[in-house]
């Protein structure tokens, strides 16, 4: 099957170790190599003081038993390993708008009865709102885990209009215009240019289920390393991957910044795409390739706030809950330095299985990268008493904002932390620390889509700027690199086997 070919991995996000688990389990020597101390990407945790801290993955969906997640979280050997609480079904997302909060419930059924009762005159439209959602996130073969059945015509119509186009369409309320798409913060949505399709999948896989990752997301991915070793590969850490070496027709390994060679029959690049091509020099990658990729815009950054809270002060919230300072939540990633914020995220942390209290939270902002710009080339912990101060005006004028909804919050905090996307670029090598990697533009089209192959005919790529960002969405696209090596029906008989 394999023949024990040699696949060597660049990066240890959920893309790289997920594509490390599917191989090694098909028998491939895989050794993923990992720049940091720390292994996960996204899914990477932090402790101060006692206090864990989510990073990237603060939630995930459609995990309950049999859905998509949870099939594929039972392929890669990983839900055995990890404990779920779940959100309210009643309100596992709260967007406030205009003054009023709005609940999402989860399951068609109960989500279009909570949304009729606040806009009862729209009853029809979100009953035709919904159908399309589910339909256009069941067109896409991957997201529904079928292989036949699928409708890539509606799937690609779907990706070349925009979000706020067809809910144009769809709704005449204003107000539940905004509300629909109130959560956009988890994709970095933008007003005329993210596709539909991306609002679909999204609003498809938490509607049918929303979990919080008891102890943090830091699980997966140590579940996955296990799982990997298991089947014979290695994890390593503290190698960052300098160079692909290849020759005139293919690669023949990699070498890390201490020199070391690492031979390979394939190699799978998990870093952002442009990292991945400065890795490369190759005749093969043409220069309008790399200049296309270099030209793909980013999503936005984010700040954080990381919220330590006092013992038994803080009821745990099992909600998200999206607060915006207007009526619309389009358009906060453009701010001038009195607007900031004009919306943000705020969630608690699920230390234990359906906690009383909270031990620790996060408050999420938009924040451009060119805001950092007095600290570019700068390390963590090495940028000096200026970017200090910026980071507490911001954490303090975030809090106070967020205050007006939670008061009292500030007295009950111990400490708090925080981040800027300078800090996420450091432990992710995100280009400009952004949050979702490549940002997807209808007006672009097929420009703003990176592929799992590249032109060397023994390098991949996968990660969240194959395919899509999230946890359904990098699993995916680790299935799509993967099916180079196995073929797609190969994987998915494996994925029903090991749900039988």
């Amino acid at each position: 099957m394999s023949d024990n070919k040699k696949v060597v991995i660049i990066g240890s996000g959920l893309g790289g170790l997920a594509c490390g688990t599917i191989l090694a389990k098909n028998g491939y020597h895989v050794v993923v190599l990992e720049q940091g101390a720390q292994i996960g990407g996204c899914l990477q945790c932090f402790s101060r003081r006692g206090a864990r801290f989510e990073t990237g993955m603060h939630f995930v969906g459609s995990a309950a038993k049999g859905q998509t997640l949870d099939s594929l979280l039972n392929y890669l050997e990983v839900r055995k390993d990890i404990t779920l609480s779940p959100l309210n079904p009643l309100a596992y997302d709260i967007v406030s708008l205009a003054g009023q909060n709005f609940c999402f419930a989860n399951g068609r059924e109960a989500y279009l009865e909570q949304m009729s009762q606040y806009f009862p005159k729209e009853k029809d439209n979100l009953n035709k709102y919904f159908t399309l959602v589910e339909n256009v996130a069941g067109a896409s073969s991957l997201h529904s885990l079928k292989t036949a059945d699928s409708d890539e015509v509606l799937n690609m119509k779907y990706q070349m209009v925009s979000i706020n186009e067809v809910i144009d369409e769809i709704f005449n309320d204003e107000l539940l215009k905004n509300v629909v798409v109130g959560n956009l913060p988890l994709y970095a949505a933008e007003k005329d240019k993210t596709p539909f399709a991306t609002h679909a999948f999204i609003t498809d896989f938490y509607n049918q289920s929303a979990f919080r990752i008891v102890g943090g997301s830091d699980v997966v991915a140590v579940s996955l390393k296990n799982t990997i070793e298991k089947y014979g590969g290695m994890v390593l850490t503290n190698q960052k991957v300098e160079k692909i070496v290849c020759d005139e027709n293919k690669a023949s390994g990699v070498v890390s910044h201490q020199d070391t060679f690492f031979e390979a029959d394939y190699v799978i690049s998990d870093a952002h795409p442009e990292k991945t091509l400065e890795m490369i020099d190759s005749k093969l990658i043409r220069q309008s390739f790399r200049n296309r990729i270099q030209a793909i815009p980013q999503t936005v950054g984010g700040f954080s706030v990381y919220l330590h809270f006092n013992e038994n002060a803080v009821p745990y919230m099992n909600s998200n809950f999206y607060s915006y300072n207007g009526t619309s939540p389009w358009n906060c990633e453009y701010y001038t330095s009195e607007e900031w914020p004009k919306g943000w995220l705020y969630m608690h942390f699920c230390n234990s299985d359906n906690p009383k209290y909270a031990v620790s939270g996060v408050i999420l902002s938009y924040m451009q990268y060119s805001d950092l710009k007095p600290w570019f080339g700068t390390k963590s912990g090495h940028r000096g008493s200026d970017y200090e101060k910026f980071k507490t005006e911001k954490a303090e004028k975030l809090l106070s904002t967020v205050e007006r909804q939670f008061p009292g919050l500030r007295q009950s905090l111990k400490h708090y932390y925080t981040s800027t996307p300078l800090t996420y670029y450091d432990y992710t090598s995100t280009k400009d620390g952004s949050m979702y990697g490549i940002a997807k533009d209808v007006s672009l089209g097929a420009a703003c889509r990176v592929p799992h192959r590249t032109r060397i005919p023994n390098v991949f790529q996968t990660g969240q700027n194959i395919n899509s960002h999230g946890i359904l969405g990098v699993i995916v696209g680790s299935i799509v690199t993967c099916s180079e090596f196995l073929t797609a029906a190969t994987i998915y008989q494996q994925i029903r086997e090991a749900n039988q």
